[in-house]
């Protein structure tokens, strides 16, 4: 063809003239592979690119148009279109060659290819797993400025997408924002467009991996305020296990996703989850220590007796009665009382109230886990009631409107 006519697949059409207008649509074949480590996305389009070259007109066929080999690429005109948010790509060639050509009588040419494209999506996870995420896609001119070359969406169904599209996680809203990203450089203007998609995250996955077992976990950590408090060995493991379990599941919950420095709400949640189930370990050591207080009590008193008794005998206070002088003293006529019987040795008082002490240490440890069955279960409501009604209903509202 360029060898017949003169072409030049070198020189844009209208060369020293206006630019050339490219109209372009996509048509999403497929949407997925969202990754939230490497921030990008995996898509499978047609791209389809329409301009006017006039060096192509043509009237001596009766068609009004023509389907030419996609090796008659190489002799014509295209426009130097790249993605500006591309991390990959490949083109498509089984069985042959995915590309299209259609050249119509007016010299308007339209170009179609199939692409397998990885895009870079910078997300914001804030209110991960009840996310929204926006990714886009930026069509730009790489050589030719805005004086040689303009892109443009397709007036009507710029963006169409393959019925029965799904994603794994996500739901892929029917609005899709149209607009022009132009770039300004030091080499120049350079004309772009691009087209975002509103992601919506469904947390199925994320509820039954992560959130109902931690929930579970931390309901197991309740039961220890039912076991009997000398129970020390069934309390203690429980207590470790749950919150060994938690940070195991903590820890799961964040291998998937990058290292972010601000906090997401499954970090919120895992944390609260945490402190619970260390709180209700916490608590048995605090039943436990105020259980074994009568026993120091005790030991305490027994150990300011004996310093009472070390004192007397170091002031001189003794008990005459206990050597038995009773026998030697005379009475008014001067006659000596016989047969007197001596006075017994003094005992150490027992206190009586030993019983009554211990049942009242006891009785304070056990009002401790009863406390602790309804105030865990409720601090524990609360913060749900908190927790779902801030991510789910208020920041949910916040980013529709945005």
């Amino acid at each position: 063809m360029g060898r017949t006519s003169g072409y030049d697949a070198r020189i844009r059409p209208n060369f020293k003239g206006p630019p050339v207008n490219v109209t372009c649509n996509i048509f999403i074949n497929s949407f997925g592979s969202v990754t939230e480590t490497t921030m990008d996305y995996r898509v499978n389009i047609f791209l389809r690119q329409k301009w006017n070259d006039p060096r192509l007109a043509y009237s001596k066929y009766p068609d009004s148009s023509l389907d030419l080999d996609p090796s008659m690429l190489d002799s014509i005109w295209k426009p130097d279109l790249f993605f500006a948010n591309e991390k990959g790509a490949n083109f498509h060639d089984v069985t042959t060659d995915n590309k299209l050509l259609r050249i119509f009588k007016d010299g308007t040419v339209l170009y179609s290819i199939r692409l397998t494209l990885i895009l870079s999506c910078p997300m914001d996870l804030k209110n991960f797993p009840m996310d929204v995420q926006t990714c886009t896609m930026q069509l730009e001119s790489f050589g030719y400025t805005m004086n040689d070359l303009i892109f443009e969406w397709l007036e009507n169904g710029a963006v169409q997408v393959s019925d029965g599209l799904t994603l794994p996680q996500f739901i892929m809203r029917d609005e899709k924002e149209l607009g022009y990203c132009t770039k300004h450089y030091n080499t120049g203007k350079f004309t772009c467009i691009e087209v975002k998609f509103h992601l919506e995250r469904q947390m199925g996955y994320y509820l039954i991996q992560m959130y109902i077992p931690s929930l579970l976990i931390v309901i197991l950590s309740w039961v220890s305020f039912w076991i009997n408090m000398d129970a020390a060995p069934a309390r203690v493991a429980l207590g470790i296990t749950t919150v060994l379990t938690m940070t195991t599941q903590s820890s799961g919950s964040r291998a998937s996703l990058p290292k972010v420095s601000y906090v997401k709400a499954i970090d919120i949640w895992m944390a609260v989850c945490l402190l619970f189930v260390f709180a209700a370990l916490l608590e048995y050591a605090g039943v436990n220590f105020v259980s074994r207080q009568q026993k120091e009590f005790l030991r305490l008193r027994r150990r300011q007796r004996r310093n009472q008794k070390d004192e007397d005998m170091r002031e001189g206070r003794f008990n005459f009665a206990g050597y038995n002088m009773s026998q030697c003293l005379p009475t008014k006529d001067g006659s000596a009382v016989k047969n007197a019987a001596p006075a017994p040795n003094p005992q150490p008082p027992v206190p009586k109230d030993i019983d009554t002490m211990r049942k009242k240490f006891v009785d304070r440890a056990k009002r401790i886990d009863t406390i602790s069955r309804a105030a865990f279960p409720l601090a524990f409501l609360i913060f749900n009631v908190f927790y779902w009604v801030t991510y789910k209903i208020i920041r949910h509202e916040d980013i529709h409107k945005k």
